[in-house]
């Protein structure tokens, strides 16, 4: 996909030129919501430096477009805040500064969220470093359980016993229901929520080297039985076959038992649901080997950029031990391992869990993100709506194992 926007647009000569004066000013796009986090850091390294951050928010939806348009046309920012998971593909076009000796002369270069350096890397050489940390977590409502009968403080284990706990949250009766998903085509949800399914259970559906699709699995077939049980059950709201992600936090309304979850949504819980009573721990496999999708953001350099000691500098702050409390502070969990227990002293002991995850979570590598898994018409997002609403199990999973078998042949 970023191959096919840069050639569209052509490629030029990349021209950024420094401030007049020593200090400098740089240019950093971010995508539009990425929070309180890298905005309060950004603050306060700029009243702490010389040099100082102008950040740019970029509509999500637009930003990889727009950033391989302002390339080919010579206007790209010094850095941007880039979704982890085009960071392969923008390396693979040649528009990002190769950070490999620089990353691994960092003391703390082996604590950083191995999953983000690895989609920061292409060819062995690495493109990105972790900037916000994101997983996915399990959280259920306590108070829910309590008035089903159930343990509390008791943290599910198995999808049988996650299964069993919302037949008896169902069982309250009115609009009050034991699971959610946002199931309706949203394929950035269920990789982020389901995959994790298969994941703690050892299969995945993309090869180790990307080139094959590995849907069809026994995994995959018990994980898919799992979501269609429960919708069966009635222990899901009619909404979420429908949902594409706009009520990803449907668990806020106080009505759902469990849900999957980001490690954002702790910090959204706490500040602004303070009467929701929850619980949190890692996303069970189908064989109760736990897993979690590892997201958020990688910090790139444009290649050219005449201002990269500037932003070296603002990255080595971000890791620092004041960067990575004041990011912890306002809901990023930290990209350092090595310093992680002392930047969460004091905060909410569910980020806790978050943090934990980043041991077990997997992003997929593959140049071919969107097509395959992101877009609401691809194979990915069709499959899951398809296999768990609709009534031919059997063709979901060949058609989209065809399917995204196609599209990983057309960019090979």
């Amino acid at each position: 996909m970023i191959k096919r926007l840069l050639a569209a647009t052509g490629i030029a000569t990349l021209c950024l030129f420094s401030a007049a004066s020593a200090a400098e000013n740089v240019e950093m796009w971010v995508r539009s919501g990425i929070g309180d986090a890298f905005k309060k850091v950004v603050e306060a390294y700029n009243s702490s430096h010389e040099n100082k951050v102008v950040m740019t928010e970029v509509p999500f939806s637009e930003l990889v477009q727009k950033y391989a348009t302002a390339i080919a046309g010579g206007q790209a920012p010094d850095a941007l805040s880039m979704d982890l998971i085009y960071n392969p593909a923008f390396a693979a076009a040649g528009q990002l500064e190769d950070l490999t000796d620089w990353a691994k002369s960092l003391p703390y270069f082996n604590s950083l969220s191995p999953s983000h350096v690895r989609l920061g890397t292409y060819q062995d050489k690495i493109y990105g470093l972790p900037l916000s940390v994101e997983t996915s977590v399990f959280a259920w409502n306590k108070d829910l359980y309590k008035k089903a009968g159930l343990d509390p403080e008791k943290a599910p284990a198995s999808w049988d016993e996650i299964t069993a706990n919302a037949e008896k949250i169902r069982a309250l009766g009115d609009d009050t229901y034991g699971f959610y998903f946002s199931g309706g085509g949203c394929g950035g949800c269920m990789i982020f929520t389901f995959t994790p399914l298969v994941w703690g259970a050892g299969a995945d559906i993309l090869s180790a080297d990307s080139k094959t699709a590995t849907l069809d699995t026994p995994q995959m077939r018990k994980a898919v039985d799992i979501y269609r049980n429960m919708v069966k059950k009635d222990l899901v709201p009619a909404g979420a076959a429908s949902d594409n992600g706009t009520n990803f936090l449907t668990f806020t309304n106080g009505k759902i038992g469990q849900q999957s979850l980001g490690a954002f949504a702790i910090g959204t819980l706490v500040t602004q649901h303070p009467e929701i009573n929850f619980g949190v721990t890692l996303i069970p496999g189908v064989d109760g080997k736990p897993s979690s999708f590892a997201g958020g953001d990688n910090f790139v350099i444009t290649k050219g950029t005449k201002k990269i000691d500037a932003v070296k500098e603002f990255l080595e702050y971000i890791y620092s031990m004041d960067g990575q409390k004041i990011m912890a502070k306002y809901g990023s969990l930290p990209t350092r391992g090595d310093i992680a227990d002392k930047v969460l002293e004091g905060l909410d002991p569910r980020m806790q869990v978050g943090l934990k995850a980043i041991s077990v979570a997997k992003t997929p590598y593959t140049l071919q993100f969107n097509d395959l898994i992101n877009s609401a018409n691809g194979p990915w997002a069709s499959f899951t709506n398809a296999a768990i609403f609709g009534d031919d199990v059997d063709g979901a999973f060949s058609s989209a194992q065809s399917e995204m078998q196609s599209i990983i042949d057309s960019g090979q």
